[in-house]
Order: structure tokens, then sequence, then C-alpha cells
């Protein structure tokens, strides 16, 4: 019988083994799929419709997940910048 390499027993049997818990009961499941719909969509346009590339390998060696996984958080930017000047304007205590 045929299985599905991420349900198949090697699999499972190496994240049992390393005691990761496994759930099948699909609950959930559309979540982690909107998530990962909406970043190839994001992947594809940015990456893909924007570029053209000569070949296959050339559109493999581009850095499209590698931008998006050292990509800053816009929000905690801003946060740093707010909190800054405060920061800055606090007296330092000098060791007795």
């Amino acid at each position: 019988m045929l299985t599905s390499p991420v349900t198949g027993t090697p699999f499972c049997g190496e994240l049992t083994d390393n005691a990761i818990a496994i759930s099948m009961d699909g609950r959930g499941a559309w979540q982690d799929n909107v998530f990962v719909e909406r970043l190839w969509r994001s992947v594809q346009y940015e990456e893909f419709y924007l570029r053209a590339y000569e070949n296959v390998s050339e559109a493999r060696d581009s850095s499209a997940l590698q931008f998006y996984n050292c990509r800053p958080h816009i929000r905690a930017l801003m946060a740093v910048h707010r909190i800054k000047p405060i920061l800055t304007s606090l007296p330092l205590r000098t060791a007795a």
C-alpha cells in the first residue's frame, strides 16, 4: 500500500523517536494552509511574475525566500524608533 511521504511509517517513526507529537486529526490544518497559500502567492507575484529568468536554475538560485526569512518586521522597527528617544534621555546610574 502506498502512503504519503509525510504520513508514512519512516517519517512518523522519526518524529516519535524524537518525542515530537503527531497530529493527524485535520483540525486547524486549514489555518496552516491559509498561511502557506498567502506566502506562496506573494512569492509567485514578487519573484516569478516581476522577474524574467533565463532558465529554471536561475530561478532556483534566486533569493525570494531568503528575502522573506530575513526581512525586518516594520512594526518592530517602528516601536524601537518610538522608544529610542525615551531611553537615550534617561540618566545613567553609576555604580557606588
